[in-house]
């Protein structure tokens, strides 16, 4: 009954929808291309034996890295296909994966959903961390298509929300052959909902950094300067202007700080938040050198958020400092450096909670604090060096994950 009563919610909003795109267009271009995939329609045609990832967005786009090159080496014979709901994804997952095929996710309505499994008829399924879409687990059910929840999470702030529709959230957790969850805590949260998880860790510590990134992030350093670099990564809305009041309070002598918005449509307010208070700033669009008398730096640029870590000195992970639930540190962890949060990090709680106990990440509570931390850092080159360090082990040491998962979806392509 209440999988009816959302398939109905679906129907309604279904005329509003390509509204909703050609707004979302003006902005990013990509949201009006190809809108009939979202409406189970596909010009894309299979020759191979389709193995089907989807990755809503652009984070789990890059995470699901490690795990589609393991299955490209474990099934040559087959050919990847990605799907996805945001343009960043989509648009990452044709650079990441160029000898894959790409296409919209339709919306979560059975006709639409019914179309795209015809259409692709895919030997396995496997969606990225959370992504519960009812009509698309009974429509995989019925075609016999196995469907694997990969690298899976839920907070308890997500349990609560799926508990409000019980017997549809056991249904859909229900309908996965295999749950493979990235922490004890998620399995068992998952577990209460009807799914019977296993743990296999996160696969985001397996994500390799692409060959380029090394000159991307030589040249990014180049164009700073001699300063020391303060980077403030994926911030959310609200964040710049915290951590623009407390720099006006506190300035970080000799330091460029490089704020790297983490969505593209946002990119021209933060740099209008920025020019308001007085401040120069150098886009990254701009290409030039930094001058010397520039104090800020935007990175409006997508897919190089790897080099930007690996060229500054110290790194705040954004999403944090507002109640979002914060971001995933642990691609700015790989990169060796010190790595600050905030308090709010219910998205990848078991993770930050695991980097701070080892001293791979300090939690502040306040941009006031951290500016003070970024400071302390800026100064002092072996507490900067020793941080370094233990983010770089903290990542080491949680490595495997993908090995553990690829064998969990091994058996279900070899039964199928």
């Amino acid at each position: 009954m209440l999988r009816f009563v959302y398939t109905a919610l679906v129907t309604a909003t279904l005329p509003f929808l390509p509204v909703r795109l050609w707004w979302r267009g003006r902005s990013e271009s990509v949201y009006r291309t190809a809108i009939g995939e979202r409406f189970g329609r596909f010009n894309q045609i299979a020759v191979a034996p389709i193995i089907w990832v989807h990755a809503v967005s652009l984070g789990e786009t890059r995470a699901a890295q490690p795990l589609i090159r393991a299955l490209q080496s474990e099934f040559p014979q087959h050919r990847i296909l990605t799907t996805h709901m945001t343009a960043t994804g989509r648009a990452a997952a044709g650079e990441l994966y160029p000898d894959a095929l790409h296409a919209w996710l339709p919306y979560d309505h059975p006709w639409f959903m019914r179309r795209f499994l015809a259409h692709f008829q895919p030997q396995l399924g496997i969606i990225m961390e959370t992504e519960i879409w009812p009509n698309l687990i009974a429509a995989c059910t019925r075609a016999r298509v196995p469907l694997a929840l990969v690298n899976a999470r839920l907070s308890e702030r997500s349990l609560r929300g799926y508990e409000r529709v019980r017997s549809l959230s056991r249904a859909s957790f229900g309908g996965f052959q295999t749950i493979a969850a990235q922490t004890t805590a998620d399995a068992a949260r998952i577990a209460h909902l009807g799914g019977s998880p296993i743990v296999t860790g996160n696969i985001k510590f397996d994500v390799s950094v692409p060959p380029q990134t090394a000159a991307v992030a030589k040249s990014m350093r180049s164009m700073f300067g001699k300063r020391r670099i303060f980077l403030a990564a994926s911030t959310r809305e609200g964040e710049e202007a915290l951590i623009l009041d407390a720099l006006e309070r506190q300035p970080l002598p000799d330091t460029l700080v490089v704020i790297v918005p983490r969505h593209p449509q946002r990119f021209e307010a933060v740099a209008s938040e920025i020019s308001a208070r007085g401040h120069r700033l150098v886009r990254r669009s701009e290409g030039i050198s930094v001058p010397s008398d520039c104090r800020f730096f935007l990175g409006n640029s997508m897919g190089e958020l790897a080099a930007y870590y690996r060229a500054c000195d110290a790194a705040f992970v954004g999403g944090s400092l507002v109640p979002t639930g914060g971001q995933n540190l642990i691609e700015a962890c790989h990169a060796g450096i010190p790595v600050l949060i905030g308090p709010s990090n219910f998205n990848f709680a078991q993770a930050s909670d695991d980097a701070v106990a080892a001293g791979a990440a300090l939690r502040v509570s306040s941009a006031h604090q951290l500016i003070g931390q970024v400071a302390r850092f800026m100064s002092n080159e072996s507490a900067r060096i020793l941080a370094g360090e233990r983010a770089q082990q903290f990542c080491e040491a949680h490595g495997g994950a993908t090995v553990r998962t690829i064998a969990a979806c091994v058996g279900l392509i070899r039964q199928r």
